[in-house]
């Protein structure tokens, strides 16, 4: 299917209307063993300098095979086999390796999604932030360290000067992506592919990088061309929206538009899915039917619970207070939704409520006991009871293992059955995730996002736990698929009495699934309590911030 290329409705008289990007019948398959798989089919788009146009659309769609074919990083199995991209005049599918060099990061800034993989691990975060000045000869050394703590400090880092001397590993995933967020915007590129630009970042930061993009829209003619599975974020910024399914363009044309009054049903599909911020009063309900039922005990409980960080020398400040005397309540069967910039503490909290991390002082107390200082066999015991769910489902499972492995090596680990008895376990929980039994010999690398989370779910459950952490567990996924996801995490807390710690920066998701909520800012709580109460009648300023920064269809 071809796209009619789409209106331009944010042309104004000193704007330039011809397109800097012109994408046109598009088609790319891959050879896959003796197969050849069509991925993008007849896909057509342009783009202005000073516009804005999302492509969204379910994992799988296409999008970012189109976003490749326009930065020539296809990879080497890709068939180009119609159609063609012009970028400034340029036919970009005529250039050379050393050409294309030329333009990437410098005419062409890349965000890409996957902060974990794009960062050199052994170099300093300011040096790479730095780079593509470096490489396009745009600065000296000095010059370029300089403007990359201006950068940093413009995405929203705190203690810039010390973060740039810091490796990525000493970064949060939401720190990440503003680092490499700063280093494509170093150059001041003509056209910025941004690939879920803003997927690990709290509503505030996503506002701040937002509005700055904006500003080099506005100010420079910078263009934009956004990969989101946020609706509400290609509603409220962008002018043109372009909908994907199977390679192919179901919906296009200005945003407004497209988000209020779609031609496509899968296109509605999608905004049915996005999570309802007054959601919060059906959760509300159902604890209080528990509450009147019987007494719900408290599972997790942390007392005035510290942990304090040394900064590397150099800096200003010599320590870091990550969590400054918080104090929270888990009862079982309950969500406590913890949000908060990145860096504000949330996943400290969550590493020492898990045993992973030493506090500096405070309390942790599971089931009734003090476990601050249990080690050994004890802390071995303790964590059948306790797990974890990560951020990115692409990351967390080990590529090499298959289904069958991946989920059976909790219960090897903590010798639970023998071989027969874990096989039959794996198949088990593979049905609780909702995912089919034939698949338990699959690798990670066949399966969809959605797919690979809820393995991680069912190696999450496999050895029966009480407790279980969510960092950011639905953030890499499309809208769709996170309905799913949230669906089934709620479904298994029903049947199982789990009681879960749910870390994230989408308010949605909060007043979707969590019964209360602690809201952080540099290590403090700012507030603490029931979801509903917390969103109709916040306290802090910095939760009316949260709550007015929360992008909206």
């Amino acid at each position: 299917m071809t796209a009619t290329p789409l209106a331009d409705t944010t042309a104004s008289a000193d704007r330039p209307t011809e397109p800097l990007l012109e994408v046109d019948d598009l088609r790319v398959a891959f050879q896959v063993g003796d197969k050849l798989v069509h991925a993008v089919q007849g896909v057509s788009l342009d783009l202005a300098p000073g516009e804005i146009l999302s492509i969204v659309g379910e994992s799988g769609s296409g999008k970012s095979t189109v976003v490749n074919a326009i930065q020539g990083l296809l990879s080497p199995n890709a068939k180009i086999q119609g159609g063609s991209v012009r970028f400034d005049g340029r036919d970009m599918l005529r250039l050379n390796e050393s050409q294309w060099r030329e333009v990437r990061g410098k005419d062409i800034g890349f965000i890409p999604q996957d902060p974990a993989g794009s960062l050199n691990p052994v170099r300093k975060v300011g040096i790479q932030v730095a780079e593509p000045l470096l490489i396009h000869h745009l600065a000296d050394r000095k010059t370029a360290t300089n403007k990359a703590v201006e950068l940093l400090t413009m995405s929203g880092l705190t203690h810039p000067e010390e973060r740039a001397n810091q490796y990525p590993f000493q970064f949060s995933g939401g720190m990440k992506q503003r680092s490499l967020i700063a280093g494509a915007l170093s150059t001041s590129p003509k056209l910025i592919i941004a690939d879920e630009p803003t997927s690990a970042l709290d509503v505030t930061v996503q506002k701040q990088i937002l509005d700055y993009i904006e500003q080099l829209v506005q100010e420079l003619g910078v263009a934009v061309l956004m990969i989101t599975h946020d609706l509400g974020l290609a509603a409220e910024r962008s002018d043109k929206v372009v909908v994907m399914r199977k390679g192919e363009v179901v919906d296009a044309g200005p945003a407004r538009a497209v988000m209020s009054s779609p031609s496509a049903s899968y296109t509605r599909t999608l905004i049915d899915a996005v999570p309802k911020m007054d959601a919060f009063d059906t959760r509300a309900t159902r604890i209080r039917e528990v509450e009147e039922v019987e007494e719900v005990a408290p599972l997790v409980e942390t007392r005035d619970l510290v942990k304090i960080f040394d900064l590397p020398r150099g800096g200003s400040a010599k320590t870091l207070t990550a969590v400054d005397h918080a104090n929270l309540t888990i009862r079982r069967g309950e969500t406590l939704a913890v949000v908060g910039e990145s860096g504000s503490g949330k996943s400290t909290l969550a590493r020492i409520i898990l045993r992973l991390d030493e506090p500096t002082s405070g309390q942790i107390l599971f089931d009734g006991k003090d476990i601050t200082k249990v080690d050994g066999r004890a802390l071995r015991k303790l964590r059948q009871r306790m797990q974890m769910v990560y951020q990115s489902p692409f990351d967390s499972l080990n590529p090499r293992m298959n289904l069958q492995q991946i989920i059976s090596e909790p219960l090897k680990s903590f010798k639970v059955g023998d071989a027969a008895e874990q096989k039959k376990r794996a198949r088990e929980l593979l049905d609780q995730v909702s995912l089919p039994s034939n698949l338990i010999d699959r690798f990670p690398d066949e399966l969809s996002g959605g797919q690979r989370q809820r393995v991680a779910i069912a190696r999450a459950l496999a050895l029966e736990p009480e407790f279980v952490v969510l960092d950011e567990a639905v953030s890499a996924l499309d809208v769709s698929v996170q309905a799913q996801i949230l669906k089934l995490l709620d479904e298994l807390q029903g049947e199982l009495g789990l009681s879960y710690l749910f870390i994230t920066h989408d308010l949605g998701v909060v007043a979707e699934s969590a019964d209360t909520v602690a809201v952080i800012q540099h290590g403090k709580m700012l507030e603490y309590g029931p979801t509903a109460e917390i969103f109709r009648h916040p306290q802090s300023d910095y939760t009316r911030k949260l709550l007015d920064a929360v992008p909206s269809l």
